[in-house]
């Protein structure tokens, strides 16, 4: 009965937990995503430079991926329940108190410190559990809860801008942190799998009857969702270093074209008017690019791996194509091939990752990649701008990312070939030995 339990439902209660998860990613990544609007508004009542301010979504970010290992392992140590309805209060007090506005190093504790981790607390845990609730929809369970980040970064860029009209920039986050406190209802939904307390008191069993201790750490050990401490180890393992590698050169592309798509637009010429439309084609673009790829990958026709190659080789045909641009429509179509693009390699990558290290170290695995892949997103704007400065041209900065992600793709093949290896080896070692008696029966005597 534990054994069967133990297995992902695949459906039933796991969409209510993916529809809690889309909740969490709207409210977590698409504040993040939108939170620029504050930006003139935090600017001016301060008197700061523009880099000054800009230090209050460097430190947000920074926290959001520094904290996942935590995160990871507080789901490992309590549960994702726990930690999401942790991050809840978390990004609420940080909004809360960044209300009082008293200086800029306030704005780096609350809005920078405290929001950080509140997401990172609430995201990491929220997208760990839809992997733990599903194994053959997992991929379109992921795509449906990463959509969220879409969904609500389209519509809070004018629903913030009201609220910044009617209350001023404090009344607005005051409100937002209470809208926020909505993720601790999300948490609430998302109940740890009935395997989970099935192994408690297999636990209890195993200190009472000494004697079946042995069958009952094996059966602890096949729980997808419960674990007994961080695996640090995953570093030593080949498979996760080659993924960890692609996913820091995968990040320094990532957060480089929507840096330089509006200065783009605006050195051709283009009307600011125009220009903001693109913002709003690139988030409807990538929400469509992660549901189309759940669903396709949800027929299971390719291997996982293999679609995520092909969509980062796409990615960057298309980054490599955006700077041959020179007007809008041609401009709005290379930004709707890599918006979706950049849609269908989200909505998978973290399904490649459960695939890579299995479902027991998935937890551990998830906060290690976020956070060895925060050096690609801290280096690749830096190292983009300054080759945009040495080339005194936008389109530089596409270029770079383009190759950088060819470069990542190399990664992607070489760990696919590497796990191929593996599966040849592992099936020629349990192919059964030959048997070298010269009569059957006597073979018979040997296997009695």
């Amino acid at each position: 009965m534990q054994a069967k339990d133990s297995n992902p439902p695949d459906g039933g209660y796991g969409w209510v937990v993916v529809v809690s998860a889309f909740m969490v990613m709207g409210l977590t990544a698409a504040v993040l995503k939108t939170f620029g609007l504050f930006f003139v508004e935090i600017q001016q009542h301060f008197d700061e430079l523009a880099s000054t301010t800009s230090w209050i979504t460097s430190v947000t970010i920074a926290i959001f991926h520094l904290g996942a290992p935590v995160a990871s392992s507080l789901c490992v140590r309590y549960s994702h329940r726990a930690v999401v309805i942790t991050g809840g209060l978390l990004a609420f007090s940080g909004m809360v108190l960044g209300f009082l506005g008293l200086n800029m190093v306030w704005m780096y504790a609350t809005i920078g410190f405290l929001q950080g981790l509140g997401i990172s607390f609430s995201w990491t845990p929220a997208i760990s559990i839809v992997s733990h609730y599903f194994s053959r929809k997992r991929a379109l369970a992921n795509a449906i809860a990463s959509a969220g980040e879409c969904a609500f970064a389209f519509t809070f860029g004018p629903f913030f801008q009201w609220l910044i009209s009617q209350y001023g920039w404090k009344g607005a986050l005051f409100i937002i942190g209470g809208i926020q406190l909505n993720i601790c209802v999300c948490g609430v939904l998302m109940r740890p799998l009935a395997s989970s307390c099935l192994l408690e008191a297999s636990r209890s069993e195993t200190e009472t009857l000494p004697g079946n201790g042995a069958s009952r750490i094996d059966k602890e050990d096949e729980s997808p969702i419960t674990h007994k401490t961080f695996n640090w180890m995953l570093v030593r393992r080949p498979e996760f270093v080659l993924y960890a590698i692609f996913g820091i050169l995968a990040a320094m592309s990532f957060f480089v074209p929507p840096l330089f798509l509006v200065p783009l637009s605006y050195s051709l010429g283009i009307d600011e008017s125009w220009t903001a439309s693109l913002l709003s084609i690139l988030a409807m673009v990538d929400f469509a690019g992660r549901l189309l790829c759940g669903w396709y990958a949800n027929l299971h026709v390719t291997k996982t791996v293999h679609l995520l190659t092909m969509t980062i080789t796409l990615i960057s045909t298309s980054l490599m194509l955006l700077p041959l641009a020179n007007n809008y429509l041609s401009l709005a179509i290379f930004t709707g091939f890599y918006g979706f693009f950049f849609g269908t390699t989200v909505a998978i990558h973290i399904t490649v990752l459960a695939d890579v290290v299995g479902m027991p170290d998935f937890d551990s695995a998830l906060g290690l990649f976020m956070l060895i892949r925060s050096t690609g997103g801290f280096v690749g704007p830096p190292l983009a701008g300054l080759i945009v400065d040495m080339a005194g041209d936008y389109r530089a900065g596409f270029y770079m990312a383009g190759a950088t992600l060819v470069l990542s793709a190399g990664f992607l093949v070489t760990l696919d070939h590497l796990q191929q290896r593996k599966e040849k080896g592992s099936q020629t070692n349990t192919k059964p030995e030959k048997s070298t008696l010269p009569y059957p029966s006597l073979h018979l005597l040997k296997l009695q």
